[in-house]
């Protein structure tokens, strides 16, 4: 079986104000077989800090129809332990979205190197706002 890497996302939308606008761009990572959602959940944290946890089968028509659309195999592969964590991140009074998914664009290149034995090593997000910058240093001295 092929597998690609998989990986995960905690996005946070302080003032619980989630409204389903990344959910476009979702479905056509997932359209266009660049990934695969194996689990995705949502966790809704009180001003008092009260998690409550939502399994996408879960949502409400009004919330959950940005995702009517969205095809995934939902898998539970997150633990209750992984859910404790990532609300614990989390500040109070903030909604998030909690995705695991298969980068299926890479399956190839990672079934060729655990058929050569190789071993990742690091695997890490450069983030944005480094990589912005190292481009504009760039571009200024071009």
């Amino acid at each position: 079986m092929t597998i690609g890497p998989v990986e995960y996302i905690l996005i946070a939308f302080p003032g619980n104000q989630f409204n389903g606008q990344i959910v476009p761009a979702l479905q056509e990572l997932v359209d266009s077989s660049t990934i695969h959602i194996i689990d995705l959940l949502f966790i809704k944290k009180d001003a008092e800090g009260n998690v409550l946890v939502i399994e996408l089968n879960e949502v409400g028509d009004a919330e959950g129809a940005p995702f009517d659309n969205l095809d995934g195999e939902i898998d539970d592969l997150l633990s209750m332990e992984d859910i404790q964590l990532a609300a614990a991140e989390l500040p109070n009074n903030t909604s998030a979205g909690l995705l695991v998914w298969e980068n299926l664009w890479a399956a190839r290149f990672a079934s060729a190197v655990r058929a050569a034995n190789g071993q990742v090593l690091a695997n890490e997000r450069i983030p944005h706002a480094i990589v912005e910058a190292a481009f504009q240093a760039h571009q200024a001295d071009a």
